[in-house]
């Protein structure tokens, strides 16, 4: 090549990594595998998973605390796959790069039955289209430099999936680097001005100001401005289901979740009763809402998100979270002398009973005196997140879950991203038998990148967030020896877990054995909800039936 050529593969792995990329998930395909052996022989690390879906997790997961994630998989079988993935990295605010590969432009003329193609060429194109924020096909090296450089940067701004198409014959094609700078959207600061002042007069007003820590938080990383904000206005804290964790929840400000009706009833009174509710970064979900159930008077809020901020009736379209939350820590806010407000109970010391059978809420009044300041908790959809709302996270940042679009089989992939990420922090992954029976063969990817993660499943034989609603044979799941899976794969330990005493034992030899993962199979009774899922499908259960 001549002086400051690159190839085009070589100018994607250059800018990844430039912007903090480490690792990349995926698996290879023929029309991804020149682009594979690039990857492969770069700085950045490449995960091979045994699903293309379970590598849409890790990406996305490994997104949500580096900044970045990526999934690499080929055309139409792979790209296909993780369209359900990339659907979550957008709902849910996560910046997931899927690269995809494709048959070569010369190959395309024509338009032949290529394998693994649907329709047309552009079909998947179409597909991704509608769930990522940019796209492109890099069919064109002379303008592929930009096109990189467009849509890694709407990938960083605006926190959402992007969609990049490397037809096979175009990765090794010489190009020179254009180098371009991030450029950030113009801030008018005369609306940022008048907003700050408006939301600065209502709480120095407000007699009972209550902040609520939402999920865009941990997505643009200003979860510490909002912690100095909490030390700068002494001012009590909740935050939402999806939100979990954004603020250290056993900080003497935190009062507890906040879930609408179904939060605890001190929590839900104290919040309701507020003239005056700051939510920061909060995406009004029916999740975070409590299906609907949540009593909040807008003519008392002040909601800022990364697309607008609204103080009572009055919108700024063009002022936005960061630039908001910076605005709150210069303005003159009032320190408040300390609140009298409900605290989230401290975890008390837990006796576990004699030859007492396991239950769903002994499990996690034990598990709220396991966790510490190095485990990262991970929650699937259902009474793994559910029951999750009631315990306290030790430490900021350190609980994860799909509350908003709630795909099961999140949580197993998702602790390797985790883990390969931040490798000072052990998961601990808390998942049902369904969901576990979706992407729980992960552990074997785990066991061969030399990973830890404890795996708490939780066996009540089937779909146990339906049963209250609409139960019926539709509900069960076939009976697994979760335990017996280390045999498989020559590598971990499994604990049989019945009652609490098992689980005492089976959770101090987990965290004891840290050569590999851990897997509990807690059998659980078929119908044992925790109180939280039983007031969850309550609410659910009016609008199937």
């Amino acid at each position: 090549m001549e002086p400051g050529e690159v190839t085009i593969g070589e100018y994607i792995i250059q800018k990844l990594y430039a912007h903090g990329l480490r690792h990349a998930f995926g698996i290879p395909g023929d029309y991804v595998l020149a682009f594979y052996k690039q990857l492969y022989e770069s700085k950045i690390k490449m995960i091979n998973t045994c699903d293309e879906q379970a590598a849409g997790y890790a990406a996305n997961a490994y997104a949500r605390v580096r900044g970045l994630g990526a999934v690499c998989i080929t055309y139409g079988v792979g790209g296909l796959k993780v369209v359900n993935t990339t659907a979550q990295a957008y709902a849910e605010e996560s910046p997931v790069v899927v690269i995809s590969g494709a048959p070569g432009i010369r190959e395309q003329r024509g338009n032949p039955l290529l394998h693994h193609k649907v329709i047309n060429f552009d079909t998947q194109l179409k597909v991704f289209e509608q769930l990522t924020v940019a796209q492109t096909v890099l069919d064109n090296p002379g303008t592929a430099c930009r096109e990189i450089n467009r849509v890694l940067a709407a990938a960083i701004c605006y926190r959402r999936p992007v969609y990049i198409e490397l037809p096979r014959d175009m990765v090794s094609v010489k190009i020179i680097p254009v180098e371009e700078t991030l450029q950030l959207p113009d801030v008018d600061k005369g609306p940022f001005k008048e907003a700050v002042s408006e939301a600065a007069e209502m709480i120095n007003q407000a007699n009972q100001p209550v902040l609520v820590a939402g999920v865009e938080l941990l997505r643009y990383g200003v979860q510490n401005a909002f912690k100095k904000l909490v030390e700068k206005t002494n001012l009590p804290v909740t935050s939402t289901i999806l939100g979990k964790s954004a603020f250290g929840e056993r900080d003497p400000h935190y009062i507890g979740l906040y879930e609408g009706g179904i939060s605890k009833e001190q929590v839900r009174q104290y919040v309701e009763g507020s003239d005056c509710v700051i939510l920061l970064g909060v995406l009004l979900t029916d999740l975070d809402l409590g299906i609907f159930t949540a009593n909040l008077d807008q003519g008392k809020s002040i909601h800022s998100t990364s697309e607008k901020t609204s103080i009572r009736f009055h919108t700024f379209n063009a002022v936005y979270l960061n630039g908001f939350l910076q605005g709150l820590l210069k303005a003159d806010i009032h320190r408040r002398p300390d609140p009298e407000i409900p605290h989230a109970a401290s975890p008390g010391v837990f006796q576990p009973l004699p030859n007492a059978k396991i239950t769903i809420q002994r499990l996690f009044e034990r598990l709220e005196t396991f966790f510490d300041e190095g485990t990262f908790v991970i929650a699937d959809t259902g009474d793994a997140l559910f029951a999750s709302a009631d315990i306290s996270i030790p430490k900021a940042t350190e609980f994860m879950s799909s509350a908003y679009y709630a795909t099961l089989g999140f949580a197993v992939p998702a602790s390797i991203g985790i883990q390969l990420a931040l490798p000072h922090l052990r998961p601990l992954v808390l998942v049902g038998d369904g969901a576990f029976q979706m992407t729980g063969m992960e552990l074997s990817t785990a066991a061969r990148y030399h990973l830890n993660p404890i795996v708490i499943v939780l066996n009540n034989s089937g779909y146990g967030t339906e049963r209250p609603m609409l139960d019926g044979g539709f509900n069960d799941v076939s009976s697994w020896q979760y335990a017996r899976l280390p045999e498989l794969f020559g590598a971990g330990k499994g604990f049989e877990v019945h009652t609490e005493e098992d689980f005492e034992k089976a959770l101090a030899a987990a965290a004891d054995y840290r050569e590999g993962f851990c897997i509990l199979d807690v059998h659980l009774d078929q119908y044992d909800f925790s109180p939280v899922l039983k007031r969850m499908t309550e609410a659910l259960g009016k609008k199937v039936k």
